[in-house]
């Protein structure tokens, strides 16, 4: 039987991945719903070769233009994730739309689908408690599809996490690893955007240079695992081929080593890892290469202090994300230097505001929108 798939963001690095896997077995899918926000061609190509049941597109003027284009076709255009309703579950949803942005349709999708891979780490960061709650009774299983956290996963099966001493997620360092300090100063958005070895978009790309990726990943892994503080660390690996590694207390450390593809956790996790996956890329390592691990440097990557403060109140982990989000917008705009997105960041902590909001333990989206927008808001005047 096909299983019925949707994709929330299909038009990103994730989606356009996902799609990767579904042309190599077409056979095995059926489309229930793709999603968009503003790339009016791949939209346009999407519909016509994929011909989904609902295509929900986000930016209000491509939505007209592609509901115009469509008009006497098949295929539902809408301009909200409020107007969808399946009458069966989806087998499996890939929240894929980046940020903050991908919090609300990850919840309205929970009841929509049996098995929900998460791809967007700010959901988990800014709405675990409400994820993890309706999942429950929804009954819909939950995987996080980030290389560090699928590694994690399979790493603790058959295991009990007091049997952890200590879990590493691995960072590759970025384009900027060898710099010296006073190189950084001069960095421009093209530099921060030319990863040394994932292809991703422009956010994850810049959060890869300055190594607040692995922030957010670290209070991913938390919640989703609930790790403590002092069990879990960050490490630089720049070969990118282990994603996570765990030592445990009877003196056994185990890792997860894969090729710098987001094809095989995601393949892994849509085939419950029953299908041999070669086919779905180009493997590029006929043999292991020699493993490098490395501390971090915390002055050249200042970003990774924050490890100290990101369970400092409940909703710090909201705050951090909503600061840096900004920050890294401004930066690709050219409106603030490389150097000033953790400046930014470290301004919202220091807030005489800040407390207010972080000792809040939001139980609505809604209460999480007010959170973050105070942090955006406060960030944005820092800019």
């Amino acid at each position: 039987m096909k299983k019925k798939i949707s994709i929330l963001g299909s038009t990103g690095s994730i989606g356009l991945s996902v799609l990767e896997i579904v042309d190599k077995k077409r056979n095995l899918f059926n489309i229930d719903l793709l999603s968009a926000n503003s790339n009016y061609k791949l939209i346009s190509k999407q519909i016509k070769k994929y011909k989904p049941k609902i295509f929900v597109v986000k930016d209000q003027t491509i939505y007209k233009k592609i509901d115009n284009k469509f008009k006497n076709n098949k295929v539902k255009i809408l301009d909200s994730f409020n107007k969808v309703n399946f009458k069966k579950k989806t087998d499996i949803c890939i929240s894929a739309i980046p940020g903050f942005s991908g919090l609300e349709p990850t919840i309205a999708f929970i009841k929509f689908s049996k098995k929900i891979l998460i791809a967007n780490e700010e959901s988990v960061i800014c709405g675990w408690n409400l994820i993890k709650n309706l999942s429950q009774k929804e009954n819909t299983k939950l995987i996080s599809i980030d290389s560090e956290h699928f590694s994690i996963l399979k790493l603790l099966e058959n295991h009990k996490l007091n049997e952890v001493k200590k879990i590493y997620i691995t960072a590759s360092g970025g384009p900027f690893l060898y710099y010296k300090k006073s190189q950084m100063v001069k960095i421009k958005p093209k530099d921060a955007l030319k990863h040394p070895k994932w292809k991703m978009g422009k956010k994850i790309s810049i959060d890869s240079s300055t190594l607040m990726n692995k922030i957010l990943e670290l209070i991913e892994a938390q919640k989703i695992f609930e790790i403590p503080n002092e069990k879990i660390e960050i490490i630089i690996h720049p070969n990118s081929l282990v994603h996570a590694i765990i030592e445990f207390k009877n003196g056994l450390i185990k890792f997860l080593y894969h090729e710098t593809s987001m094809i095989i956790p995601l393949a892994n996790a849509i085939f419950d890892g029953n299908l041999e996956i070669e086919s779905f890329y180009k493997k590029k390592n006929k043999k292991f290469e020699n493993l490098i691990f490395e501390k971090v440097d915390k002055n050249l990557f200042p970003a990774i202090k924050l490890k100290n403060r990101v369970n400092e109140y409940p909703s710090t982990p909201i705050i951090i994300n909503a600061a840096n989000e900004v920050a890294v917008d401004q930066f690709i705009n050219k409106k603030l230097p490389f150097l000033g997105i953790n400046k930014i960041i470290l301004g919202v902590l220091n807030d005489k505001n800040y407390k207010k909001y972080a000792i809040r333990n939001p139980r609505s989206i809604y209460q999480i929108i007010k959170i973050d927008q105070w942090a955006r808001d406060t960030a944005t005047k820092l800019c």
